[in-house]
């Protein structure tokens, strides 16, 4: 991050100056306060008083029966929970789970499909698309070029049909109504090359097309990526420049970008954006959604690539959300199979080098068979080389189920490895991308030699070849030691401690890879209910968008602006252009653009000016308005559990004469507190920023 005395509290993240008005002025002063506290790797913000803290060791509480809890407090513990194993509590959650006892909530939470979720499932009724096939959407919410291609086409068939009465004075013969049948239901063509498709590579690698290289098209260059600096440049794809639909530049200003009822494709991934954000809110199944997040992070693939704006539907419905608590190997295997992951990763192009030219041998002995000369070939075949631009090995997918999927960047494997994986997988295509897309094992396509991967032989044949990889993968020591530590960088600390790093990854590899029985042994260690891992974790842009519109209890009738707000503080869902996925430590979210960003969120939700998202403050902090430091002292019992760092206190305090905060001039003798305003600087302060 960059020195404090670089950090401009009237600049955005991208240096465009904000007008200076007063509750500009509040947001600029206390994002200065935010980035203060959190600049460094802070374990936990103090409670207002240590010495309560102290006082605070009895017996331990029947609420936590079950659990080793032994430095937090009962609320504290509570609270702990909430924040990491779901979005943040509600109005009333805390209680609700105290009498319900904490460790039976978190088994409940293990277990998500014991859990009614009728009333969420309710409100997604409105989104269409998340029901839909690939093939559904691709047909009914198709390019605008293509719709228009389709409806000339359609045009055209009736014209013909039309003159072909008038012609014969009767209705066209059988033969002509097939072929104009055919006319109106012509799909559109399959792509031809894969610069058709949008091929790309997903990273800077060393050997992207090992039977090819001079093949990468320009557009492959890489670009600095607008919405994550960190990994700019490691990922150029086709349209990734392009305006981001979801995070529009006032998500209050405009209206919905695309219309409710459009069938342009980017309306797809806006109904796919909005039922992220309407279950985070809303869902009984808390876990499963937090945990829904994090293995599509783990395993991401960008909505902007060509035809994945279309299957990335189903990818996250019927591949990332029914194994998210189940076994790994089952998780991979699913994804790599994937018409998603298959696309993003360009494996859907890879196949042997050698495979032309073995089909072209296939095709003369067919044509040798029967003939009475046999000794010579037929004209034309002696000689045969592959076509100019015949498909080679794609490399992108192996490097990635190494690196990021299953072994880590340090996870013993080489460029060899990386070579040979590639040739296990080729052949694993995807059938009829443009028209039906599902997952195709080609064995035309497919290496039918000897691999050697990790030091062991892998030569099953066919599709077993992928299969029996990914199964030495998942077992491997280094995939336990990677995904343990992986979980406990998003539950636990930023850099979570060896020993609970080991003791998972040895329930991992007993477990052979149970996701709910690693997450067992780290909800139920000591570790995860430390002091130091009390609010130790910066919530990202979605879990802090998600986590206010929670704690304040907000209706939300349309869930489009809290999806630009996510966008706009720097976490544009499904946008994240890389396979490594949005990064999960405080270094990634932490800068004074984006806690500007924040604070505004936080004062123009509690203020009510957020389209389509209500709730009512007066009611929630239950105070005079007329006494600023009481309506203060409540909002911080509410939303931080009373416990605030001197510098946030003495920050917040500073701010209750000022205009925005007393509603009315400075000779009126009574003085109404805005509750908005105060409510939503204590959801901008540093506290509320962390989980």
């Amino acid at each position: 991050m960059p020195s404090h005395a670089k950090l401009l509290p009237w600049k955005d993240a991208s240096h465009t100056s904000i007008s200076l008005r007063p509750k500009a002025l509040l947001a600029a002063f206390l994002s200065i306060a935010c980035v203060l506290s959190l600049g460094g790797d802070v374990p936990a913000i103090a409670a207002i008083s240590a010495a309560a803290a102290k006082d605070k060791k009895p017996k331990q509480d029947p609420a936590l029966k079950g659990l080793p809890i032994t430095e937090l407090t009962v609320d504290e513990a509570i609270l702990h929970a909430l924040n990491r194993l779901a979005y943040g509590p509600r109005p009333g959650d805390v209680e609700r789970v105290r009498q319900m006892g904490l460790a039976k909530w978190i088994d409940q939470q293990l277990a998500p499909n014991s859990i009614d979720d009728s009333a969420v499932n309710a409100r997604l009724e409105n989104l269409p698309t998340l029901s839909m096939s690939s093939a559904r959407l691709i047909e009914e919410y198709p390019q605008p070029k293509q719709a228009a291609v389709q409806a000339a086409k359609r045009a055209d068939a009736a014209a013909n049909s039309s003159q072909q009465v008038a012609n014969n004075g009767g209705p066209a013969g059988s033969k002509d109504k097939d072929m104009q049948n055919a006319a109106v239901t012509a799909p559109p063509a399959p792509p031809s090359s894969s610069a058709a498709v949008g091929q790309s590579a997903p990273r800077n690698s060393p050997e992207v097309n090992v039977a090819d290289k001079a093949s990468v098209p320009a557009s492959m260059k890489t670009k600095p990526s607008p919405t994550n600096p960190e990994v700019a440049g490691n990922l150029s794809t086709p349209g990734a420049g392009k305006r981001n639909v979801l995070s529009g530049p006032d998500p209050n200003a405009v209206p919905r970008v695309i219309a409710d009822d459009s069938k342009k494709p980017q309306r797809v991934i806006e109904e796919l954006a909005m039922a992220k954000v309407t279950r985070a809110i809303y869902s009984e199944r808390q876990l499963q959604h937090v945990m829904d997040d994090f293995w599509f992070n783990h395993f991401n693939v960008f909505a902007a690539k060509g035809e994945d704006r279309w299957y990335l539907t189903s990818y996250e419905r019927d591949v990332i959300q029914p194994h998210t608590l189940g076994k790994f190997k089952d998780l991979v295997t699913a994804t790599a199979e994937s018409p998603a992951m298959l696309f993003y990763l360009d494996n859907f192009l890879s196949a042997d080098p050698n495979a032309a030219q073995r089909q072209a041998a296939l095709r003369a002995m067919r044509q040798n068979r029967g003939r009475f000369n046999r000794r010579s070939a037929p004209q034309g075949t002696q000689n045969q080389q592959p076509k100019k631009n015949a498909r080679g090995l794609n490399e992108n997918y192996g490097r990635e189920l190494m690196e990021l999927h299953t072994l880590g960047v340090e996870g013993g494997y080489t460029q060899k490895d990386v070579t040979e994986l590639a040739r296990c997988f080729t052949g694993w295509t995807i059938d009829k991308p443009r028209l039906n897309p599902e997952f195709k094992f080609d064995e035309k396509l497919h290496d039918p030699d000897q691999k050697i991967v990790l030091h062991k032989k892998i030569h099953a044949g066919g599709m077993k070849d992928g299969e029996q990889a990914i199964e030495l993968l998942a077992k491997n020591p280094s995939t336990a030691k990677f995904i343990s530590t992986k979980l406990a960088r998003r539950f636990v600390s930023d850099n979570p401690a060896a020993p609970l790093v080991a003791r998972m990854a040895k329930t991992f590899e007993s477990s052979d890879g149970d996701i709910r029985a690693v997450m067992h042994t780290m909800i139920y260690s000591p570790e995860f209910w430390s002091r130091d891992a009390y609010r130790a974790k910066i919530k990202t842009p979605l879990e802090l968008v998600v986590s206010a519109v929670r704690a304040l209890g907000t209706d939300v009738d349309t869930a489009m602006p809290l999806v630009q707000w996510v966008g706009r503080i720097g976490e544009p869902l499904y946008q994240c252009q890389p396979p490594t996925g949005y990064a999960d430590n405080a270094e990634a979210w932490v800068n004074t653009g984006a806690l500007l960003n924040r604070l505004n969120f936080s004062l123009t939700l509690a203020g009510n000016k957020v389209r389509g998202a209500r709730a009512n403050v007066g009611s929630l902090l239950g105070v005079d308005a007329t006494e600023p430091k009481v309506a203060l002292q409540r909002a911080l019992q509410i939303f931080l559990g009373g416990q605030a760092s001197t510098t946030t206190l003495e920050t917040l305090q500073k701010q209750l004469d000022s205009p925005q905060v007393l509603q009315a001039k400075l000779n009126d003798p009574v003085k109404k507190v805005d509750l908005g305003v105060v409510t939503g600087l204590v959801l901008g302060a540093p506290e509320f920023q962390r989980r």
